[in-house]
């Protein structure tokens, strides 16, 4: 049973929606995207806004820290990812290519190579270094939107609405397809990169064996029926944590697959309200929730 988490501080600034939450490497502070077209930079501690990030065009929908914090990447409704330097505010590269809106962005391993899931139903590579702006390489296997990603050194995980999962070995060149039955809308490996989380709209989040596709867990209990829920881990892979849409968070543990807890984060019930993303501190147990209240809640255990 995990020890119960209470909220410690609220981070109040964006107007409307709050689609994405991410803590950088070290914990150190929470990016933020909404609605509202800006990405804001928080110290989860102080819960002041450190900086304001405008330049979208359209709502914001994924961010990605680079692994030495000082650069960061943004997606969304503009159907271009940008590059920002975090210092000084200032966009370094705008990667333009996708004919729809963009829903998912990583890193790769040391942030020279950009990587964007589309609505238009493929995935990009995007250059950091080179001077052209068109893509490095296109993967056009998705049939529908692609909702999620996650990327190792050596692999790279795509969530489609088309109900599969698709990894690909760089290094290998081959790619393998799981047929989850149901559309995609979160999907990440685990911390150590054994297996992988999907969350999907017939209201289950389902943890495979990354090796052999064998499905190892299934986790019930929140609503997840018509909007994208970005599901994570626990810093030790210990437990499974997803928002709902009516407003809860809600734990797992991981191996036995039982629902632990669940904290009433951004309302309960019939006022509840939509919690998009849940993310998990890289070394505490802090976590973080974004919602269409426009709201992010820092919880302490």
């Amino acid at each position: 049973m995990p020890k119960r988490f209470a909220k410690v501080r609220t981070l109040k600034g964006h107007i409307g929606a709050v689609n994405v939450a991410v803590f950088n490497s070290n914990g150190e502070y929470v990016a933020t995207g909404g609605a509202d077209r800006t990405v804001k930079l928080w110290n989860p501690r102080s819960g002041l806004c450190v900086k304001t990030y405008s330049g979208h065009g359209y709502e914001v929908l994924d961010i990605d820290i680079s692994a030495d914090n000082t650069k960061f990447t943004s997606v969304g409704g503009d159907k271009s990812a940008m590059l920002w330097d975090v210092g000084t505010g200032k966009v370094i590269r705008r990667f333009s290519g996708h004919s729809a809106r963009i829903n998912a962005v990583r890193f790769n391993f040391d942030a020279s190579v950009i990587v964007t899931g589309s609505y238009d139903a493929t995935v990009r590579f995007w250059d950091c270094r080179a001077q052209t702006h068109a893509p490095i390489q296109t993967l056009s296997d998705g049939k529908d939107s692609i909702s999620s990603l996650s990327v190792t050194k050596q692999e790279i995980l795509t969530g489609c609405i088309d109900g599969k999962l698709r990894t690909y070995d760089i290094r290998m060149g081959e790619s393998t397809v799981d047929d989850i039955g149901h559309a995609v809308t979160s999907c990440r490996f685990s911390n150590d990169e054994n297996c992988m989380l999907v969350s999907s709209l017939d209201g289950v989040i389902r943890l495979f064996d990354k090796e052999n596709g064998e499905l190892l867990a299934s986790y019930t209990g929140h609503k997840n029926e018509d909007y994208k829920v970005i599901s994570t881990l626990s810093n030790d892979d210990a437990f499974v944590l997803s928002g709902s849409e009516d407003g809860r968070i809600c734990f797992w543990d991981l191996v036995e697959g039982d629902m632990v807890h669940s904290i009433n984060a951004h309302g309960s019930g019939p006022t509840g309200r939509l919690v998009t993303c849940v993310a998990y501190h890289p070394r505490k147990d802090v976590i973080v929730s974004a919602s269409k209240d426009a709201l992010v809640h820092i919880f302490e255990k």
